[in-house]
C-alpha cells in the first residue's frame, strides 16, 4: 500500500462515526486518511451493543437523524456489497424491532404519550397490551402493565460494521492507520487547516474530522478549539449462549430514556436486555460521569443483573460469561456536535452521540459528506452546530 502523505480529508478517530465519516467522503470522491492512536474499531466501538433505534428518542433533530440513519442502514450495507463482495459486509445486521415495558402504573401514561408523539414524527411505534408483549416475548415478567412495539428498531455488529465502512475507503483509495496519534494541527496564516502534525512528521490536507468519540473534547482542548464532550461510563453483561425464543429482541424499561437524557453524574441504571446472532444476551444499561476510570465496580454489575432479572425472570439462573465497560461521548445538550468549528476553518467535529452513535453514524456521516462538499443535506444541521452555546467553550490561556 502506499503511505498517504498528502489527503483531502484526515478523519481522526477511526470508530463507527469516524468510519461513517470517511466512507461518506470518500464515496464523494475525496481521498480520505482515518488515524487511530489506537486499533481501529477498538475504543467506544467495540465497547457497544450495535444498536440501531428509534425508540428511545423524542421528537426532535437527534430522532430526526436516527430515522435518516435507520433508512440508510440497509441501503449502505446493500452497496457495499456490491462494491466489496458480501465476505466483508457480514455485520450481523437483524432488523428484529424493540419492546419497551412499564413495569409499573406510573410509567404506562408517559410511554403512551411518548410513542404518541413519536408516531407524528413518522415512527412506527405500536401501543400494545401486557398480555400481547408476553405473547411476543414469552419470558418476560408477569407485572409488566403495557408496552410499546417498535418494528424499526434493529442491531448490527459495531466492530465488523465499522470494518466494512473502512474496507470502503481503502477500496477507494484511501487508508487507514492505527497507532498514529495526532498532536496538532497546520495552520496557515489566516488559521485555516492545512494539515495535522504527526509524531514522524505532518500530513497535508484540507479538511480535519475530530470523530475521537469520548476522547473528542481532550483533542479540540489540545488543537485550541474546545468543546463540551465528556466521557459517560457504562458496563454490559455477557450472558452465556441460549435458545433464541429466551429472548428475541432489544426489550427495555420505559424509564431507560430517561436516564440517557438525565444530565446527572450519579449512577444511572435501567434494565435492558437483547438477544444477539450468537445467542449470547446482552444486559445493561448504566451510565455514570466518572471521567475515564475504566474500573467496573460490583455493585453496578449487581444493579444491572437484578434490573434483568426484573424484567426476564428466566435469567436468573443464566451464568454471565464476562463484563465489558466503555465510554459514551457525552455532551451537556444530549445532542451530537457535527460540522465546521467556526474558530479554525477546515476543522470539522462528528462526536458527541453518547450511546447511540451505532444508529447515527451513517446519517452522521452523509451529513458531514454533504456540508463539506456544498450539498444540500438531508438532515437540518443547525442543532448540531458547534457553536452552539451548550457545548463550545472558550480557549484558556
Amino acid at each position: 500500500m502506499v503511505r498517504i502523505d498528502a489527503a483531502d480529508v484526515v478523519v481522526i478517530g477511526a470508530g463507527i462515526i469516524g468510519a461513517a465519516c470517511a466512507e461518506a467522503l470518500s464515496a464523494a470522491g475525496l481521498r480520505v486518511l482515518v488515524l487511530d492512536r489506537g486499533a481501529p474499531a477498538g475504543g467506544t466501538t467495540a465497547g457497544g451493543e450495535g444498536n440501531v433505534l428509534v425508540s428511545d428518542k423524542a421528537p426532535g433533530p437527534e430522532l430526526d437523524l436516527a430515522v435518516a440513519s435507520r433508512r440508510r442502514w440497509p441501503e449502505l450495507l446493500e452497496s457495499l456489497r456490491g462494491e466489496l463482495g458480501d465476505e466483508l459486509v457480514q455485520v450481523e445486521w437483524e432488523p428484529k424491532g424493540g419492546l419497551v415495558v412499564a413495569t409499573d402504573e406510573d410509567a404506562v401514561g408517559p410511554l403512551r404519550i411518548l410513542a404518541e408523539a413519536q408516531r407524528e414524527a413518522g415512527v412506527e411505534a405500536v401501543d400494545t397490551t401486557a398480555e400481547a408483549a408476553r405473547a411476543m416475548e414469552p419470558h418476560l415478567a408477569e407485572d409488566v402493565h403495557a408496552a410499546v412495539h417498535y418494528p424499526e428498531d434493529a442491531q448490527l455488529q459495531p466492530v465488523l460494521a465499522t470494518t466494512a465502512l473502512l474496507a470502503a475507503v481503502r477500496a477507494r483509495g484511501g487508508e487507514v492507520r492505527g497507532g498514529t496519534e495526532v498532536h496538532g494541527l497546520v495552520l496557515d496564516a489566516a488559521g485555516t487547516v492545512g494539515g495535522v502534525r504527526l509524531g514522524d512528521g505532518t500530513v497535508s490536507c484540507g479538511a480535519v474530522v475530530n470523530a475521537c468519540g469520548p476522547w473528542a473534547g481532550h483533542f479540540s482542548v489540545t488543537v485550541g478549539a474546545p468543546i463540551e464532550v465528556l466521557p459517560r461510563r457504562g458496563a454490559v453483561l455477557v450472558t452465556a449462549p441460549l435458545p433464541p425464543v429466551v429472548v428475541r429482541r432489544k426489550v427495555y424499561a420505559a424509564d431507560y430514556a430517561a436516564a440517557v437524557a438525565t444530565p446527572h453524574v450519579d449512577l444511572q441504571v435501567s434494565a435492558v436486555v437483547e438477544s444477539t446472532a450468537t445467542g449470547a444476551v446482552l444486559i445493561g444499561s448504566s451510565r455514570q460521569r466518572v471521567g475515564f476510570d475504566e474500573s467496573l465496580e460490583v455493585e453496578v454489575l449487581r444493579r444491572l443483573a437484578r434490573s434483568a432479572i426484573r424484567l426476564f425472570p428466566v435469567l436468573a439462573g443464566v451464568p454471565v460469561m464476562r463484563t465489558y465497560g466503555g465510554f459514551r461521548p457525552y455532551t451537556p445538550d444530549h445532542l451530537p456536535v457535527i460540522g465546521e468549528d467556526p474558530r479554525f476553518p477546515g476543522l470539522w467535529h462528528a462526536s458527541g452521540h453518547e450511546g447511540a452513535g451505532i444508529g447515527l453514524a451513517p446519517a452522521t456521516g452523509r451529513l458531514v459528506a454533504d456540508l463539506m462538499c456544498g450539498r444540500q443535506p438531508e438532515v437540518d444541521p443547525f442543532r448540531f452546530r458547534v457553536d452552539r452555546p451548550e457545548v463550545i467553550a472558550e480557549v484558556r490561556t
